[in-house]
């Protein structure tokens, strides 16, 4: 660790313990958990979309984790490959620090700044796994929103670097960091369940899209570089009141619709519910043995687990998909049924998601409380707080943070294999010591994926 990254990381231990007293002194929003500008880090962000501002209905307006990061750290450089976000955020900024920030296309200027301590990855997810990786190189601490990676190839090598650097890695599966999923976690942990055997993870099914021309991509848009990592494609866009960018396409927003770039809704919400139902399974440091399609939808056909039509959104729309674990536990993930995830065990079920936690073990509580610091300890033993400060402290102590990359590797893989098991309708077996697909090539290939000349990590 550079001296100067030391010495700010102890003044920021200090300024944090006195974030109460700085909000009741009137400080400002900026300044929280921070006692003066020079002691709070530096951060620089890949990606400035939906996570920043997104333009609605004619209507600029912050959105996502940015305006929350603000609380914690300055933003002093930006990058984007659509220079028009690139500029509104930049203005956000500004509004934010009362200094523009260094903005750039090339995410490497980020890196090769000694200046920045934390780098806030919110990209697709074909280029989480790049960026990360050579961001820890560089000696910075990460942020990287949810899904971790686009392969379980990407999630290996990622937990490989991030063991080696010992960089400070959190992923924005901010689930972890609400009240009611703690809850949870502590009360299967206190036995409240009995033996919890099944969760049942209902994340919705994904959209359709008409058949998409072919145009143009728009000036202010590099589509080239936007595509990085992955095998490139014609750009295929059409206008629409439909979603968050009023359009279908293979770009903003609506790149999660397609295998090339993610992987549907099961890395979507599934990276949320799939992550809490695994903690709560007791299954952070393993993988299943099996994950079979009961039930799959695609609005496109498929040959040999890549979609046949180009044109058109093709991840799964509707599914059932088992993954059964070596000690008999099984996660469900359905596209149907209340969005949350159900945990089933041998004295109880309890349905948690982010407006509930029911089921007798909750009601019970009224009766029978947790003891003292049950949640802090399924909290690993922190205060409770949100995922941003969560980050941030462990950044400053260098202590593994809530949702850290190993275990964010293993739920992914879950995530992943069920993605896997769809494009090729047929139960994959899997090896989770190894981290291999057993007796099956054709899946085996389809955990890792070649990476785009020019676009390669760089170790």
């Amino acid at each position: 660790m550079k001296p100067n990254r030391l010495s700010r990381r102890r003044a920021l231990a200090s300024s944090l313990s006195f974030a109460g007293a700085a909000v009741l002194a009137g400080r400002d929003q900026r300044a929280l958990g921070f006692a003066a500008a020079n002691e709070r880090p530096r951060v620089g962000a890949v990606g400035t979309g939906s996570r920043w501002c997104i333009k609605a209905t004619g209507i600029d307006r912050p959105y996502g984790s940015a305006p929350d990061f603000r609380r914690y750290g300055d933003y002093v450089a930006i990058c984007d490959a659509d220079a028009n976000r690139l500029a509104m955020a930049s203005d956000l900024v500004k509004d934010w620090t009362g200094t523009k920030p260094k903005a750039s296309a090339d995410y490497r200027s980020i890196l090769d700044d000694d200046r920045i301590d934390i780098v806030h990855i919110s990209t697709p997810e074909h280029w989480h796994a790049k960026v990360a990786i050579e961001a820890m190189l560089a000696g910075k601490d990460v942020y990287c929103e949810k899904p971790m990676t686009l392969t379980i190839e990407e999630g290996r090598l990622m937990s490989e670097v991030c063991k080696t650097t010992g960089r400070v890695v959190q992923i924005g599966t901010q689930q972890r960091s609400s009240r009611q999923f703690i809850q949870a976690i502590a009360l299967i942990r206190a036995g409240r369940l009995g033996e919890v055997k099944k969760a049942t993870c209902s994340i919705g099914g994904a959209p359709t899209s008409p058949a998409l021309p072919v145009v143009a991509p728009p000036k202010h848009f590099d589509w080239n570089l936007w595509q990085g990592p992955v095998t490139e494609s014609e750009f295929h866009y059409l206008a629409g009141d439909y979603g968050e960018t009023k359009s279908w396409s293979r770009g903003h927003y609506e790149f999660r619709w397609w295998y090339e770039y993610s992987g549907g809704k099961l890395t979507d919400w599934g990276a949320h519910h799939v992550d809490i139902a695994t903690w709560g399974l007791g299954l952070t440091e393993t993988g299943p043995i099996s994950v079979h399609p009961v039930k799959v939808k695609h609005p496109v056909e498929f040959k040999d687990g890549y979609p046949v039509d180009h044109t058109r959104y093709n991840t799964a729309t509707e599914f059932l998909i088992t993954a059964t674990f070596a000690d008999g536990k099984e996660i469900e993930i359905r596209h149907d049924g209340d969005n949350g995830i159900l945990f089933e065990g041998t004295e109880g079920r309890l349905f948690v998601n982010r407006g509930r936690i029911t089921g007798k073990p909750v009601e019970d509580l009224k009766t029978n409380p947790l003891p003292a610091g049950a949640l802090e300890e399924a909290y690993k033993n922190r205060p409770l707080t949100d995922h941003f400060r969560n980050f941030f402290e462990a950044a400053r102590d260098q202590t593994e943070p809530i949702s850290d990359v190993f275990s964010h590797h293993r739920a992914l893989s879950t995530c992943h294999l069920a993605g896997i098991a769809a494009r090729l309708d047929r139960t994959v077996h899997w090896d989770p010591k190894q981290e291999q697909v057993v007796g099956d090539p054709l899946a085996q290939s389809l955990i890792a994926r070649d990476r785009r000349k020019g676009f390669e990590i760089e170790m």
